[in-house]
């Protein structure tokens, strides 16, 4: 950028109404100046920090001290940083499930960066829902955008072994449940799996969203994988500071403009490459939606056959994302994917992703990390959808992280009604459930009491792990956490609770799933499903206030990213 001044209206910006322009100003000023402000100070541009910390978000713990880098970017450009909170949502944290609340923080950041006035924005995110609602909020307030990740935690050790939440959380409560280990060891497991700040140390949800942020253009190059603890990472807080200076005033680099249909196909094919969580179709599906691109699942199908999986971490793979990041990173996923990409796609820097895949890599690249399309770590895309009598509108398998054999299977359902259901029999001796039965969950989707939760992976039942059975055909309308991993079936649309057609499903019918066919089907005939639809009971009136009622009644189905359809 030219030496100039950076252009923006800082502190007149969006004068609140008082009907008098002049003496909203000079009371705004005064104001201003009551918090220390200087007259150079006052009369920069303003750059907005949008900081997630909170303390019920093990993921931010870091953020103080980023802060602290991004302020330094943006004073040494020129311009006037200012800090303000918005909803933080620790995955882990919040009942009944993160994502109920991922719109309100969408719509929450949104109006905040609209009414304050902010010349340009720092989004600083990382846990599983952050990101994706800072993204959704820039691309509706379109001003000019620096998405900021808080990146990975480091692994753990136990007994020699690398651990990392949340994959091996799971691994270990299988082996827990299955009476492979006892309390004692899950005990001292349980103190080692999440040891420093960051999101998760796997290509989980947070990860996989720090990955499409950087492949939209939407975050700096290299930005997605470096870790927590790094560095690297205060230098990129700093230099994201420094550039959302840069981009004040710029009419050709807003969110969208940046986000067009091509970066979200790009963003698709990473997301296959990386085999990235499930979670993430959902979010870029409603991100796409803020652009004003609507998605097709069926054209994520045609992607997931062009496209391998490259990324070899854990929960497909062996490694974490402290290896993802010391072996070239995004940066070396996408120069593999080169000629399947738009590469005349802007990002933040100014600068095409054609452009920025042609300069070297800051890392050695590591074959065993990152491998090349000739010898890749699965030949098929991570993910695809399924249709079928069950779900008409799609449901989505993450097919590279399941055993094989799973991928083409009929089976008779055993049904859970609930979460509640499930939890209260899924471990009874008396079950009648064997090895190729296929596990159904109910009433799991946005429109449930439970709102969608990561409630997909259900448990083996406990008598049949014993017996060492370690995977199963599950199908649900909820999500399962990206960390996860089996022959799961999920997001299926539409939903349970609105009637679709997996509330029909009884124990004893017979499903079949083809991933090769993209099918998913309810095994019985039309007139016995009419009948058990004209069976169904009425859902009981509920009365709701507030934001649960402004979700209940506006939330779409998981095809169209559970935004809320004024959105």
């Amino acid at each position: 950028m030219a030496d100039d001044k950076p252009k923006g209206r800082g502190i007149a910006g969006g004068l609140t109404n008082y009907g008098d322009p002049q003496f909203a100003a000079y009371l705004r000023r005064s104001f201003a100046r009551s918090m220390g402000y200087s007259d150079e100070a006052l009369a920069r541009p303003i750059v907005g920090i949008a900081n997630t910390y909170s303390g019920f978000n093990n993921c931010h713990r870091h953020f103080p001290e980023l802060l602290d880098a991004v302020k330094r970017g943006v004073l040494m450009a020129g311009g006037l940083p200012v800090e303000f909170p918005t909803i933080s949502l620790g995955e882990v944290f919040l009942n009944p499930t993160s994502l109920k609340f991922r719109n309100l923080m969408a719509m929450g950041t949104e109006e905040m960066i609209r009414a304050q006035p902010i010349d340009a924005v720092v989004l600083m995110g990382g846990c599983d829902k952050t990101v994706p609602a800072q993204l959704m909020a820039a691309l509706s307030a379109n001003v000019p955008a620096v998405q900021l990740v808080g990146g990975p935690m480091s692994t753990g050790r136990h007994k020699g072994e690398r651990l990392g939440a949340c994959t091996d959380c799971r691994r270990f409560w299988a082996r827990f449940r299955a009476g492979e280990i006892d309390r004692e060891e899950i005990d001292v497991v349980e103190g080692r799996l999440a040891t420093t700040a960051g999101t998760c140390a796997v290509m989980g949800t947070a990860s996989t969203m720090a990955c499409i942020a950087e492949t939209l253009g939407l975050a700096l190059p290299r930005s997605a994988a470096i870790p927590a603890v790094h560095a690297d990472r205060l230098r990129c807080a700093e230099a994201s500071g420094k550039r959302a200076v840069e981009l004040i005033g710029t009419q050709t680099l807003l969110p969208r403009q940046i986000v067009t249909e091509q970066a979200i196909e790009n963003a698709w094919r990473v997301l296959l490459a990386i085999s990235g969580s499930t979670n993430a179709v959902v979010h870029l599906t409603a991100i796409a939606r803020r652009a004003g691109i609507k998605v097709d699942l069926n054209r994520l199908n045609r992607l997931s056959d062009e496209t391998p999986v490259l990324v070899n971490l854990k929960p497909v793979g062996n490694n974490y994302m402290e290896d993802f990041f010391a072996g070239g990173g995004v940066p070396a996923v996408l120069r593999e994917l080169r000629d399947l990409l738009h590469l005349d796609c802007l990002t933040i820097t100014g600068r095409t992703l054609g452009e920025l895949i042609d300069e070297p890599l800051l890392d050695q690249l590591d074959r065993t990390i990152i491998r090349s399309r000739e010898d890749p770590v699965d030949p098929d895309g991570g993910l695809v959808a399924v249709f079928g009598s069950l779900a008409p509108r799609g449901a989505i398998v993450k097919r590279a992280a399941a055993e094989k054999r799973l991928l083409e299977h009929e089976g008779r359902a055993v049904v859970f009604s609930s979460l509640e259901d499930l939890s209260a029999r899924i471990d009874d001796p008396d079950l009648d459930v064997g090895p190729d039965d296929i596990l159904v969950l109910q009433h799991a989707g946005p429109k449930s009491p439970a709102a969608m939760p990561e409630a997909g992976y259900l448990p083996i039942p406990r008598k049949l792990a014993a017996k060492g059975v370690k995977d199963m055909v599950r199908i649900s309308d909820a999500r399962m956490s990206g960390t996860a991993y089996g022959a799961i079936v999920l997001h299926v649309a539409p939903e349970a609770a609105v009637g679709g057609p997996l509330a029909l499903v009884r124990n004893g019918d017979r499903i079949r799933l083809s991933v090769a066919e993209r099918r998913l089907d309810l095994l019985v005939d039309a007139a016995e499903l009419e009948a058990r639809r004209a069976a169904l009971p009425q859902p009981s009136p509920v009365k709701r206030r507030g934001y649960d009622r402004l979700y209940d009644e506006h939330v779409l189905q998981a095809d169209e990213g559970v935004d809320f359809d004024f959105c």
